[in-house]
């Protein structure tokens, strides 16, 4: 069974640039990845934050969040 992989973002083309390139290439065999759109899904945004993000997009793993480049601040996002 895979785990669970999660990739926050915001939409912007910095977030779709890294879902396309990074959320893509893990292996689905290993990873099964969620991709949350925080900008239209506002209600994740304190599961994100738990999680560690602290900015988009960002992408949690084995529970550690890791930060890829910058679109958007968490808070920017409340």
């Amino acid at each position: 069974m895979a785990a669970k992989a999660i990739f926050y973002h915001a939409g912007c083309p910095v977030c779709v640039s890294a879902e396309q390139t990074v959320a893509n290439a893990i292996d689905p065999s290993k990873y099964e990845v969620e991709s949350v759109h925080l900008g239209t899904d506002k209600s994740r945004i304190a599961e994100a934050e738990a999680a560690g993000v602290k900015s988009v997009p960002a992408l949690v793993i084995d529970g550690a969040a890791f930060h890829i480049n910058f679109g958007a601040g968490i808070a920017d996002l409340k």
